[in-house]
């Protein structure tokens, strides 16, 4: 409050004699201040007497002056006379409150003598102000925000809004915070600060448009912002507008080009964008600024390993691995990682100049190591064996010039970000990645390569052996390269699990609504769920409880959004809790049998929060099942490959066509992989196309997910029909024939990280229109 703000005092209370003298000469200064202060009764609880009021003013200037000690030895000594003295325990209390909380006795000192000035003057809302300031550092969240409660009903004020919305946005309750920081710039409509935290009320909530616009207005209120740029930079990022969050980032760094904060956030933007090299140079410039910062850390080493300097990006992993938690603290994320990082790291760089036909890594990274890095659990794995540490005669990767490739390749690249970029989703939450992009469009045009020469009756070497394709190569060859595009993510086989974690089964896990944060990625599948488990809910209904069943249909036509499902659940006492509804996948192999889909989970608290997820469950009788399907289909898809090379009729084109996608329709609902099932699927879906003579010309509309229009649709023909009303398949250009072998080209992870480093600003200039 207004009286606490004076210089604090640049003499520490120690004794020593130049601070006496200190003491001595600021005297002088202390009184003519408290006289001041005690005319205009410019401190709590003044008096009416003219003496007691200039003693008071006397301590409460030495609090504004920081000799804390002092003040309270004033105090105590006006107490000894006067018990009762409210602005003098007032003001002790303060006191005590402002030499540190650190120290317990402090904070309990502080409380009792708020606590007294409480009992004895009830309506002074400033004091459980000042109480509930001791109780929030404390961890006693709820207390205080009881006293701002109270503070507010004597007296609202836009400060103590904002005050009490802070401790509601700690809390993670954002729409109770939302309103406060609402109420509090309804009575002072110019607080940036008010302003930037009802935008973060709206971005923790998943609502980026609206976070957005809070953000814009806090930046009017204050055009040098730096919190508000970087909020927005980051609201941006989220929302997948890499060029709208790169200028706002910039704004912020202009004001104050050592935020670490907002090269930390830029540097993570640029990483998952592809820019490798740009990304490094803020993460390097974090650690100059704060080299113990984890996270800049960590992602300094990945940036440099994804480039393949091994060196470089094993010397800064190390470092993160020496910042063991305390005892009882809780872990970072990049300690969690950074282990399993590290010993993927040393694998890949020996691996560096294998040809990749001669090794398998779900077959050579142990069992429990896989397991327990998928799970992102910590490193703790018995009887491990590291790695062999880094082999001097294998250097790193060398930077190759676009130009450097022969034209040919030259060519061949720029097909391969063309391609790449069809498979961009434009949804929130997804922001362009031209790493992935090119890694992809690589992938997609190698499945062509090797389905061709497949159905030519050509045999492929795999795993170190030459054999003819079966499907899971296929989809290797996409694994392959999805996994050298971002070595951060485990992409593994999850049947090449141990057993005994197959057996317990391996979930693949997404939240769509917790609490009050809304996953703005599915928000296009929210009706479709909701309608699914409404007849799901019916189906129930009508088997358990006939009698109930129209009162349950009644209060299903009043549903509209996944929250008003709460009171149904009450209708029976086995989902009163909540409930888990099945989806389910017909067999194209067994007509009338259906295999189990993914898990719809819904559960409530008291409050109303509601957590509405779903996972698919890989266990090993499922995966069989969906391998069975999947053989059948491959099978098939072969055959009629084969026949398709020698005439191209067009009946046989569609059913080609049709067989690709009933296949990739069971491989998104099985999600066999770890990460990365969504994109790796879709490049073999447009390589296998592109192998039957058909090329993907349509992008992705806005809002659809490929895997989810998978899991969503009642079967795979109604799947194929979805995909091909965007797809726009037409007859695929001769040129594509010329394209150089996408393997024989990069034969080893070398050549692999080689290409996606260069930079190919070039194919933009040429536009490569393969016509």
């Amino acid at each position: 409050s207004s009286f606490l703000h004076f210089h604090e005092s640049d003499c520490d209370i120690g004794g020593s004699s130049s601070c006496e003298s200190v003491l001595s000469f600021n005297t002088e200064k202390i009184l003519s201040q408290a006289k001041l202060l005690a005319e205009q009764k410019r401190f709590p609880f003044a008096t009416d007497n003219d003496n007691t009021n200039e003693e008071l003013a006397i301590a409460y200037v030495l609090i504004g002056n920081g000799l804390y000690d002092e003040a309270i030895r004033h105090f105590s000594t006006m107490l000894q006379e006067e018990p009762e003295l409210v602005s003098a325990i007032y003001g002790r209390g303060i006191a005590y409150g402002k030499k540190g909380l650190h120290d317990m006795k402090n904070a309990e000192l502080a409380l009792f003598e708020l606590s007294r000035v409480i009992s004895l003057e009830p309506d002074h809302p400033e004091v459980f102000e000042q109480r509930a300031e001791i109780l929030s550092p404390l961890g006693r969240i709820s207390e205080a925000l009881s006293d701002l409660t109270k503070a507010i009903q004597l007296q609202p004020s836009a400060r103590l809004y904002r005050h009490r919305g802070t401790l509601y946005f700690i809390s993670e309750d954002y729409t109770t915070a939302h309103e406060d920081f609402q109420h509090s710039l309804e009575l002072n409509k110019n607080q940036p600060i008010a302003m930037l935290y009802k935008g973060l009320t709206f971005f923790h909530r998943g609502l980026l448009k609206e976070a957005i616009e809070s953000f814009k207005e806090a930046l009017k209120q204050k055009a040098d912002f730096i919190d508000a740029y970087k909020s927005l930079g980051q609201a941006y990022r989220e929302l997948g507008n890499f060029d709208a969050a790169t200028e706002s980032f910039q704004k912020a760094l202009l004001l104050n080009q050592n935020h670490v904060q907002t090269l930390q956030l830029k540097g993570m933007m640029l990483y998952h964008h592809g820019s490798l090299d740009e990304a490094l140079k803020n993460f390097k410039r974090c650690l100059q600024l704060e080299p113990y910062n984890e996270v800049c850390q960590y992602m300094k080493g990945l940036s440099h390993v994804a480039m393949g300097q091994f060196y470089e990006g094993i010397k800064a992993q190390t470092k993160v691995m020496l910042n063991d938690p305390l005892p009882g603290q809780k872990a970072s994320p990049e300690y969690l990682k950074v282990k399993y990082l590290r010993e993927y790291s040393r694998y890949l760089h020996a691996h560096l100049d294998t040809p990749l036909t001669e090794y398998n890594i779900d077959i050579d990274l142990p069992g429990n190591f896989k397991d327990h890095w998928a799970k992102n659990l910590p490193f703790l794995i018995e009887n491990y064996e590291e790695q062999p540490g880094l082999q001097p005669h294998i250097k790193d990767v060398l930077f190759q010039n676009f130009e450097s490739y022969k034209p040919d390749v030259q060519e061949l690249i720029c097909v391969a970000d063309h391609l790449g970029s069809m498979m961009q989703y434009e949804t929130p939450g997804f922001l362009p990645n031209k790493r992935i992009h090119r890694a992809m469009g690589l992938a997609t045009l190698e499945v062509m390569q090797a389905v061709q020469r497949t159905w030519a009756n050509s045999k492929v070497r795999m795993n170190g052996k030459t054999r003819l394709m079966q499907w899971r190569d296929m989809f290797d060859i996409a694994v392959k390269w999805r996994r050298i595009a971002d070595p951060d993510q485990p992409v593994l086989w999850l049947d090449q699990m141990p057993a005994r974690s197959l057996s317990r089964g391996f979930n693949n896990h997404i939240n769509l609504i917790r609490g009050q944060v809304i996953n703005m990625r599915y928000l296009e599948y929210f009706e479709k769920i909701l309608h699914f488990i409404k007849d799901r809910i019916l189906v129930y209904h009508g088997a358990n409880n006939p009698k109930g069943l129209l009162e349950v249909r009644e209060a299903l036509e009043k549903v509209h959004k996944v929250e008003d499902l709460l009171p149904i659940m009450k209708f029976n006492s086995k989902t009163r809790d909540g409930f888990t509804v099945n989806t389910k996948v017909p067999s194209l192999k067994d007509q009338g049998k259906e295999y189990d889909g993914f898990t719809i989970t819904i559960t409530g608290d008291k409050v109303g929060n509601i957590l509405f997820s779903v996972e698919t469950q890989t266990t090993e009788e499922r995966t069989q099942l969906y391998h069975a399907e999947i053989d059948a289909l491959y099978k098939d898809l072969t055959a009629k490959g084969k026949i398709l090379i020698l005439s191209a009729e067009l009946g046989e084109v569609d059913a080609v066509c049709n067989l690709i996608l009933s296949l990739v329709y069971y491989f998104y609902n099985l999600m066999p992989l770890s990460r990365g099932s969504s994109v790796i699927a879709y490049s073999v879906i447009m390589g296998a196309l592109m192998a039957s003579g058909k090329e993907v010309s349509g992008k992705i509309p806005k809002g659809k997910l490929v895997d989810f229009e998978a899991m969503t649709a009642p079967g795979s023909e109604a799947f194929s029909k979805i995909a091909r009303s965007w797809m726009n398949l037409k007859s695929i250009s001769p040129s594509y024939k010329s394209l150089p072998s996408v393997s024989e080209t990069f034969p080893t992870l070398r050549t692999m990280i080689e290409v996606l480093n260069t930079d190919s600003s070039h194919c933009l200039k040429k536009t490569i229109v393969v016509v």
